[in-house]
């Protein structure tokens, strides 16, 4: 079993940076892929960004250019720098990660974190 742990979440004004980072208890087994969601209340949750275990990253067309996501496989983080925030930024962020078997035999596992909270005043 893996724990996924965020932080770093906050109050900033548009404009502004938060570093968001999401801690996992132990190493993901490989292949594997980690995401960034969010969601608003009343809202459907919404992708944000992914990183591969080959360093491969996609994102969001809404935070391309302005948000960044990156890994420390020493520490078992990822982290997700978010840049000229802007206020429909605001949601609770949360931490995904899959496992993979290999081979193309599908899904071996998945985790959540419990999110941390982003609010971009304007």
């Amino acid at each position: 079993q893996v724990q996924l742990v965020e932080s770093g979440g906050g109050l900033v004004q548009a404009g502004g940076s938060l570093r968001l980072s999401c801690a996992a208890s132990r190493s993901i087994s490989s292949p594997n892929v980690m995401r960034w969601y969010r969601q608003n209340p009343g809202k459907q949750r919404e992708f944000v960004a992914t990183i591969g275990d080959d360093g491969s990253t996609n994102y969001a067309d809404s935070v391309k250019g302005r948000f960044t996501i990156s890994s420390d496989n020493a520490k078992n983080t990822i982290y997700l720098q978010m840049n000229s925030l802007k206020p429909e930024d605001t949601a609770i962020y949360t931490c995904n990660a899959v496992e993979y078997y290999t081979g193309g035999r599908g899904v071996r596992d998945f985790y959540w974190g419990q999110g941390t909270q982003v609010t971009v005043s304007s």
